[in-house]
């Protein structure tokens, strides 16, 4: 293990995260020269390139640990377009739909790219990622914000329209949709599914839930399930430790299937 932390060092393209106590993280790419990071100033990590993972950087006054970034990391700095997947519930559909190392998972829609950098991250660099949107524009923030993530060479991005078209290919372990209409593409996921593959959807409203496994349990789907996950917060104090006033109730409802033959 320590043979390995020693070999970990900066390589000029990677994803990078300043993090330190009493500061915000910073999530950036290590590009060589000056570059904008956030709308606060220019900072150049050119020397960081070969270093070893985890040196101190100082910018703007305050001291930086340069560290890779984790999900979490990642997902704060996505440029929204669409409502992206909250973080809890991305990583139950991870869960879900059965994502694992070396997966093959197919995405629709697309929208902002967060839920796709997770599914990128659970696959792996063995695994791939097909991401599937109608809409152009989505297309294009969601890729810009993965190839941000550092894992644009494990996603490929497709404008298509699966409800109509289909996947146009098979193959896939997993199928994670995040879609108005789920259930109008639940047929074509059966067929691009193997043995033994999962599908899992997102939905906002009790209608779409119930659709949505309506049509699970007709395609002969095994395992069905639905479910809700819903995040409160706790305020630490000494003495005083107790749930948030505030929680976050309701984001959407998750469910999922196997195809079993």
């Amino acid at each position: 293990m320590g043979d390995e932390r020693a070999a970990d060092c900066w390589a000029e393209g990677d994803a990078i995260a300043l993090v330190g106590p009493g500061v915000s993280t910073r999530v950036t790419r290590l590009h060589r020269g000056p570059q904008k990071v956030g709308g606060d100033s220019v900072l150049d990590l050119t020397d960081q390139i070969g270093r070893p993972v985890g040196g101190v950087v100082t910018w703007l006054g305050a001291t930086y640990r340069a560290v890779r970034p984790s999900v979490s990391d990642l997902l704060s700095q996505v440029r929204r377009g669409a409502q992206i997947v909250t973080a809890k519930d991305a990583a139950q559909l991870v869960l879900l739909a059965g994502v694992g190392p070396g997966g093959s998972v197919a995405e629709a829609g697309s929208g902002s790219g967060a839920l796709t950098i997770v599914l990128a991250t659970a696959v792996g660099p063995a695994g791939h990622v097909v991401s599937c949107d109608r809409r152009p524009e989505f297309l294009e923030n969601a890729r810009s914000n993965v190839a941000r993530s550092g894992w644009g060479d494990r996603v490929e991005f497709v404008e298509r329209d699966v409800a109509k078209d289909g996947w146009g290919r098979t193959g896939f372990t997993s199928v994670v949709l995040d879609l108005a209409e789920p259930w109008e593409v639940l047929a074509a996921s059966r067929g691009a599914l193997v043995t033994g593959g999962y599908v899992a959807t997102y939905t906002p409203t009790y209608n779409q839930l119930e659709r949505t496994v309506r049509r699970l349990r007709e395609l002969g789907f095994a395992e069905v399930r639905a479910t809700e996950l819903i995040e409160r917060g706790i305020h630490v104090g000494d003495g005083g430790t107790r749930p948030e006033f505030e929680m976050l109730g309701h984001t959407g409802f998750l469910a999922a299937g196997r195809k079993v033959d």
